[in-house]
């Protein structure tokens, strides 16, 4: 899929983007969200702090790596036993985590009196979001 260089600001970003694997779009997209945090934090709040922390918060890269490997396995049907009640594990951890970030977005969209869809077009966030 080629980027489009009209919408984003670098054409040449957009394009290096655009080669990173999945797992390194994870890991650059988390970087740009801790970036992100980095910036705001002097002119944020300590509740806002707070709930960024708790917005930036994703599975680690083992995790996520482990969860797309169980996966596939469920897909092709030769999940163990162990690996399917590791496979769940990780799943209610990403779903807490969904959980809380969305709580925490909503909190902060209370807090700057702003709806929680703006919120997260403010913050380029858009779902489904599999962080």
């Amino acid at each position: 899929m080629e980027p489009n260089s009209t919408s984003f600001p670098n054409p040449q970003l957009a394009q290096a983007v655009e080669r990173l694997s999945a797992a390194e779009l994870n890991r650059f997209a988390d970087e740009i969200a801790a970036l992100r945090a980095r910036r705001n934090a002097p002119v944020l709040s300590a509740d806002e702090s707070a709930l960024f922390a708790i917005i930036n918060q994703s599975l680690t890269e083992a995790e996520r790596m482990r969860l797309a490997a169980l996966s596939e396995s469920r897909a092709n049907e030769t999940l163990t036993l162990a690996e399917h009640q590791e496979l769940l594990a990780l799943q209610q951890k990403l779903e807490s985590l969904h959980a809380a970030r969305m709580k925490a977005l909503a909190d902060l969209a209370t807090l700057r009196g702003v709806t929680l869809i703006t919120m997260m077009e403010q913050l380029g966030i858009h779902f489904p979001d599999h962080t």
